[in-house]
């Protein structure tokens, strides 16, 4: 069984609204040879599956920055500092799309990579969702409402209109939960 890393030492490089930047210099627990290591601390993610009364999954499409590209997604955003997760989902749903759930609950949690990440993901279904609002989005965003039949989820992912890899584990917890259709086999 592999065994922890020993600290040695931690230096704080770059401080980000979104992110810091620490190296870690940490021993082999087999040798003991030193090593360096960098990390990204963020806050905790939320994602969200939300579905409508009328069974459409809500999604949203926006520019992204590291490729430079718009994508497909699920709502989704931080968790604010001393906010709860529940809270947070509900929040991001809302700004992101101005729906609002009937219920909300935890469906699963990924490290989004835990190799050079210090956080988590947990994504959330919200049943029974319904416009109650406006968007309301923060001044590095903008996001486009798409609504999708739920059925359709599986085929938006094998077509490759979403790859973001957050949204598709979510997606994932979804369909393991049999919350949302699978399709068959082509």
């Amino acid at each position: 069984m592999p065994k922890s890393w020993l600290d040695h030492s931690e230096q704080l490089l770059l401080h980000t609204r979104i992110f810091d930047v620490r190296a870690l210099r940490r021993a082999s627990p087999r040798d003991g040879t030193h090593h360096d290591f960098f990390v990204l601390d963020a806050p905790d993610w939320v994602n969200v599956v939300a579905v409508t009364e009328a069974n459409e999954i809500v999604l949203i499409e926006q520019f992204r920055h590291g490729t430079a590209e718009v994508t497909l997604e699920i709502p989704g955003g931080m968790i604010d500092d001393g906010e709860d997760a529940t809270a947070a989902a509900v929040r991001e749903l809302l700004e992101e799309t101005g729906y609002a759930p009937e219920r909300i609950e935890p469906i699963g949690t990924v490290e989004p990579n835990p190799a050079i990440q210090a956080n988590r993901c947990t994504t959330f279904f919200a049943w029974n969702c319904k416009k109650v609002a406006e968007t309301r989005f923060d001044t590095t965003e903008e996001c486009a409402l798409r609504l999708e039949p739920a059925t359709r989820a599986e085929e938006l992912v094998r077509n490759g209109e979403i790859r973001h890899a957050l949204v598709v584990a979510g997606l994932g917890y979804a369909w393991m939960h049999g919350l949302l259709p699978r399709q068959p086999e082509p």
